[in-house]
């Protein structure tokens, strides 16, 4: 069976249930109410020993709001399909791979551009407003955590909400970019056969065979999402930013991510080195486990917004939906 119609069968033996959690794609992690609070309290002395905290978030913190990730175990991309991310080179080389690419996209980025941030998130953001958290590294291009209220945030791997022209660099808005998609493919329609990470879902080759790919407005050159691809590599001019927040930071805490990519695991190593403490929330192992002082293992809306300095400060205290 091919990957595409592998990833369809599977979709459509979960379509009954897509609607009844956003939990669809959160790995099994079963934890009782009591091993949760102890958790929530390991995490809470953490925050409460740091003045600078420096936080590193993967697909594992989104899924929540119901984007798959790609590693997690059962339900992850690699779990369910044979499918793999698009190459940058193979992108950069083969226009019939950009026509897959943008007709993949251009069906899956309605379901995944109205996805919204969940309880770590907003969890996430109140820290900074405490002045707990320092600076927030994610390696996800969602724009959930902005679309949260973080603003001392670096999007490593870009964001899938603006796109580049690879030949005069021009920036215009991703849903600016789907109405002009629209307008130059007026007949042509495809059924999503499920939800990849990144906006992505599953085409046919047929399907995708008469779609008409757009072009920069501005110099005929290649559109591209504004995100590093699997193959390409982050800005340096970026990671000697990430590189300095680190540095005015006194420790770490990773969530939902197994750090598995070098792009976000030299930043755990250089905080190693620079012994400063590091904490992981993640279901499941991570590259940076033997490097942790304490790996946690729940669901992140299950822990975030019961920690003790947020119950403490003006989100909860006033209301505030976390």
């Amino acid at each position: 069976m091919n990957a595409s119609r592998k990833c369809r069968k599977f979709f459509t033996l979960l379509k009954p249930f897509r609607r009844s959690s956003h939990r669809l794609y959160v790995p099994k992690c079963e934890r009782t109410d009591k091993e949760i609070v102890k958790v929530v309290r390991a995490l809470d002395d953490h925050i409460a020993s740091s003045r600078h905290l420096f936080v590193i978030t993967g697909a594992g913190i989104s899924t929540e709001s119901g984007i798959r990730d790609y590693r997690s175990e059962d339900v992850g991309l690699y779990a369910i399909s044979d499918s793999r991310p698009m190459q940058y080179n193979d992108f950069l080389n083969s226009a019939a791979n950009r026509k897959r690419y943008w007709a993949r996209n251009y069906v899956g980025w309605p379901e995944f551009s109205s996805r919204e941030p969940n309880s770590g998130h907003f969890a996430l953001a109140e820290l900074e407003k405490l002045g707990k958290s320092h600076w927030l590294v994610t390696q996800n291009v969602d724009a959930l955590h902005t679309k949260a209220g973080s603003q001392r945030v670096s999007e490593l791997h870009g964001c899938s909400h603006r796109v580049v022209c690879l030949g005069c660099k021009q920036l215009t808005s991703r849903h600016d970019l789907q109405q002009r998609i629209k307008e130059l493919n007026p007949t042509w329609e495809a059924i999503a056969g499920g939800h990849a990470p990144d906006g992505d879902t599953f085409l046919t080759d047929e399907e995708v065979r008469d779609f008409v790919v757009p072009a920069c407005l501005n110099c005929g050159g290649i559109l591209k999402p504004q995100v590093v691809f699997f193959g390409d590599t982050v800005p340096k001019e970026t990671v000697s930013f990430i590189h300095e927040r680190l540095l005015e930071s006194d420790s770490v805490l990773i969530i939902g991510s197994s750090v598995e990519v070098y792009s976000s695991y030299r930043f755990v190593h250089a905080a190693w080195q620079q012994i400063k403490p590091i904490t992981i929330l993640n279901i499941g192992a991570t590259r940076a486990d033997k490097l942790a002082t304490i790996k946690l293992t729940a669901i992140a809306g299950d822990v975030l917004p019961r920690l003790k300095i947020l119950s403490a400060g003006s989100g909860l205290s006033h209301g505030r939906k976390l």
